[in-house]
C-alpha cells in the first residue's frame, strides 16, 4: 500500500480594494436676528432644537441680538436642513418671522 504524503493546498487571495469615504462635509445653521422674534423665543428654540443648556442659549441668543447673525450648531447638510427646517415649522406657527440658514464651513 503506497502512501501519498503530499498535500495539495489551493490558497485563494482576495484582493480588497478600499474605497475613498468622503467625509461629510460640515455646515453652520446660522439664525438671522430680526426686529419681531422676542429673544425668550429664540432661546427655547435654542434649547429645543440644538440641545443647548440655558446659559448657552442665551449667549447665541445675544450674539444674535447684538451681531445681526450667530452660530446654533455644526451639522452634516441633512441635520442643518433638518433643524432649519424645524426652526421655520415652528416660529411660523407662533407667528414669529425667526429664519436660519445653512453655511458650508
Amino acid at each position: 500500500m503506497d502512501v501519498d504524503n503530499s498535500i495539495e493546498t489551493e490558497v485563494t487571495v482576495n484582493v480588497i480594494e478600499k474605497e475613498k469615504i468622503a467625509v461629510p462635509s460640515k455646515w453652520k445653521v446660522v439664525l438671522l436676528n430680526d426686529d419681531y422674534t422676542p429673544i425668550d423665543f429664540v432661546v427655547s428654540i435654542l434649547i429645543d432644537i440644538f440641545n443647548k443648556s440655558h446659559e448657552d442659549a442665551v449667549k447665541i441668543t445675544l450674539e444674535v441680538h447684538n451681531n445681526g447673525r450667530g452660530i446654533a450648531g455644526i451639522y452634516t447638510l441633512e441635520v442643518a436642513d433638518q433643524k432649519i427646517s424645524d426652526i421655520h415649522v415652528i416660529a411660523n406657527k407662533e407667528g414669529y418671522p425667526l429664519r436660519a440658514i445653512a453655511e458650508q464651513i
